[in-house]
């Protein structure tokens, strides 16, 4: 097959080929220039939007190292930040709260308080994180719950009353027999023994008030959850033991450090723990569970005793409802309290004749996502 040879092009072809390339080479400049306004005004748009924004946005590389910070953020932490690790700068100005995802940054009398997220990385491996100032809306958290505690306070005014008045009342009357010159020593010792005990009763009474009252404490810091649960173990286990109830204990969290109030936490797993041993008798056994699942710490404290009514259930948590004659009926309201103070609950499992299980379940601070 014979190949169809084109004649060569002539002037004015070559001409008429030159101008049409060169009319598209127009078009596309002016498109490319085109292309480059619009690419400026969306840069200084995106610049003014960030400068506008009340919230502080980071940029970060794929390093991990902070590109740019807008207006909003360099007031929240600090100027200078660009080129530093993001990780180093959360480090240095950021302390976890009791909140996951909230921080606290400046000094006392500047305090601030920061939620913090992020996106995913994108394409080159950036990330973008957002900072949300939160310490108006924090303040006025704190604030609903002071009230709230005030007016329970309120409401248990009469409650109060009575708690105290009988075991002040039992304190006077063993008291007043310590008077009589004939009492023999040992019903004399008897009766200060006695009136020893409603004492330590009062006082336990106007402790838990008090704390009660208080709600929250000072004093975060950050502690190993299995050393918190040995620690338990070893206050628990001799009480149990001569009182003949078999006590057993396990982490599951190896490793997994907390950030909260630990000596609240403490107490408050110390209550439930105390209650378990008062459900069971000889020859019953209770337990102290410590897992980590889902960006949570959960400790499930358990008992094989005689299980609580569901009736019961619902006013368990009420300040001064108790079942117990030498009860408080604070126990488990200020052990709810620290669990919530920390972004957490109590909850309880129980059916009359199988014992009971309470959770106390506090989420993780996310301080790895931060960094």
């Amino acid at each position: 097959m014979q190949e169809t040879i084109q004649p060569p092009l002539d002037a004015a072809q070559l001409a008429e080929a030159f101008r049409q390339f060169s009319e598209a080479s127009a078009q596309l400049t002016q498109a490319y220039s085109g292309l480059e306004r619009q690419v400026e005004r969306l840069n200084e748009r995106l610049t003014g939007l960030l400068a506008a924004l009340p919230a502080g946005v980071v940029l970060l590389d794929a390093q991990g190292r902070v590109e740019q910070v807008n207006a909003a953020g360099r007031a929240m932490l600090n100027d200078g930040l660009v080129g530093q690790e993001w990780a180093s700068v959360c480090d240095a100005l950021l302390r976890p709260t009791e909140t996951p995802a909230e921080f606290e940054c400046g000094a006392a009398d500047s305090l601030r308080r920061l939620a913090l997220s992020q996106t995913a990385e994108d394409s080159a491996g950036g990330r973008i994180v957002l900072l949300h100032d939160v310490t108006e809306a924090w303040l006025m958290r704190r604030n609903v719950a002071r009230n709230e505690r005030l007016a329970a306070m309120g409401e248990m005014v009469a409650g109060l009353a009575h708690q105290l008045r009988t075991p002040l009342a039992a304190a006077l009357l063993y008291a007043g027999n310590l008077a009589e010159p004939t009492l023999a020593p040992a019903d004399r010792a008897r009766c200060a023994e006695r009136t020893l005990d409603r004492l330590r009763h009062l006082e336990r009474l106007i402790r838990d008030m008090l704390s009660f009252a208080r709600g929250e404490a000072l004093g975060t810091e950050d502690f190993d959850v299995c050393e918190l649960v040995a620690e338990l173990e070893h206050t628990i286990e001799p009480v149990a033991a001569r009182r003949a109830v078999r006590f057993t204990s396990r982490c599951a969290c190896p490793g997994v450090r907390f950030a909260g109030h630990r000596k609240d936490i403490a107490g408050a797993l110390t209550n439930l723990l105390e209650n378990a041993l008062q459900a069971v008798g000889e020859g019953g056994e209770i337990s102290l569970h410590a897992s980590n699942a889902d960006g949570h710490v959960r400790f499930a404290v358990s008992d094989n005793g005689r299980g609580i009514d569901a009736a019961l259930q619902a006013r368990l948590f009420e300040p001064f409802f108790t079942t117990r004659a030498d009860g408080t009926g604070l126990g488990l309201a200020i052990a709810r309290g620290v669990a919530r103070a920390h972004g957490g609950d109590i909850t309880l499992r129980s059916n009359p004749g199988e014992g009971s299980t309470f959770v106390l379940d506090l989420p993780l601070p996310v301080r790895e996502d931060a960094a």
